[in-house]
């Protein structure tokens, strides 16, 4: 049965899952813009978000909510984890009950420290949450490059029919049934890139990138198996995976604001003039309190939310990572 999709947001990823989607099926793609809803349907373009893309000419863009999921059979969620609940309100007079959800945000909620699948759950607690998540990079996607996500769902039918509507050439869909680790995976590694990205602006060096992207991935597993995610799962495309793509390309939002504050801009200054969101900003204070939660050490993310949240500069955080003492590479999670 071809699946009717509605994708909410039209970002960078939304946009692109979108064009995916509306290869292989009836798709359409809300945006609150009506003048980004007119470019899409006239022009076939995203400029602001995937400037020198054209978009699939079947792919349709409304303004309306309430148009865009009444008939759908399953519901993408491309809004940012600080606007995810009140979209959710918004749709549930709408939404069919049994159609399922899929979260394409990296991010916690603020507050409840919920995965954006929990808040999907607590919202419409009648629908199947799932994620879509890995080393997506939208414009290398649009591009036509080689790229692989993971569809998690808590059931494995329904996970095997939404693998079919985002697999779509050479952009290839893989089944988890660890949503927990998957979305873990997407969220924790935001600040691990912002970590990165500092040592980019501070001119470090390869070695020290790559010490902060191993030992990072050592930081968001611990945290993410004490909340139930499974060690493989940060071992593959939605953990690793996901962490070198964010912490290595100039495409990566995270990445760039780690490099402006290495280069001693303010914070205030760097968001200031981004178009996007930089989940690992907020996220940031949530992995420290989830951390402080489950008794895990993270240095580097504490390192990362001094900088962001308490005034410390990029070299601070540098220097205090050099001044731990090591201990065994492998040890307890």
């Amino acid at each position: 049965m071809e699946l009717r999709v509605a994708v909410l947001g039209g970002g960078s990823f939304g946009t692109t899952v979108a064009s995916l989607a509306s290869r292989k099926t009836q798709t359409v793609l809300w945006a609150r813009r009506a003048d980004l809803v007119d470019e899409i349907n006239r022009e076939h373009r995203n400029e602001r978000y995937l400037p020198g893309y054209a978009l699939p000419e079947p792919l349709r863009a409304t303004a309306s909510l309430e148009e865009a999921v009444r008939e759908a059979d399953v519901v993408v969620m491309g809004v940012p984890s600080h606007g995810f609940r009140a979209v959710l309100e918004e749709v549930r007079d709408a939404i069919r009950p049994w159609v399922p959800l899929v979260s394409l945000a990296k991010g916690l909620e603020q507050g409840t420290h919920l995965r954006m699948t929990e808040v999907i759950r607590e919202t419409l607690p009648e629908h199947r949450a799932g994620v879509l998540t890995g080393p997506n990079l939208a414009k290398e996607i649009m591009a036509g490059f080689a790229a692989a996500s993971v569809i998690a769902i808590d059931d494995a039918m329904v996970a095997t029919q939404l693998q079919g509507v985002f697999h779509s050439g050479v952009f290839r869909t893989y089944t988890n049934d660890d949503v927990v680790g998957c979305e873990l995976g997407g969220a924790l590694k935001n600040v691990i890139a912002i970590a990165s990205g500092m040592g980019d602006g501070l001119g470090v060096g390869d070695n020290t990138r790559s010490m902060i992207i191993t030992r990072g991935l050592a930081e968001l597993t611990r945290l993410g198996m004490a909340m139930g995610g499974q060690e493989q799962t940060f071992a593959g495309l939605a953990g690793m995976g996901d962490l070198i793509a964010t912490c290595v390309s100039t495409q990566s939002r995270n990445r760039r604001v780690g490099e402006e504050l290495g280069k001693g801009r303010k914070l205030s200054d760097i968001i200031e003039e981004m178009n996007q969101v930089a989940e690992g900003v907020k996220t940031s204070k949530v992995v420290i309190e989830l951390a402080d939660k489950y008794g895990v050490d993270m240095p580097i993310a504490r390192e990362v939310y001094g900088v962001v949240h308490e005034g410390a500069s990029a070299m601070d955080a540098y220097r205090g990572l050099t001044r731990r003492p090591a201990g065994a590479e492998r040890e307890p999670a």
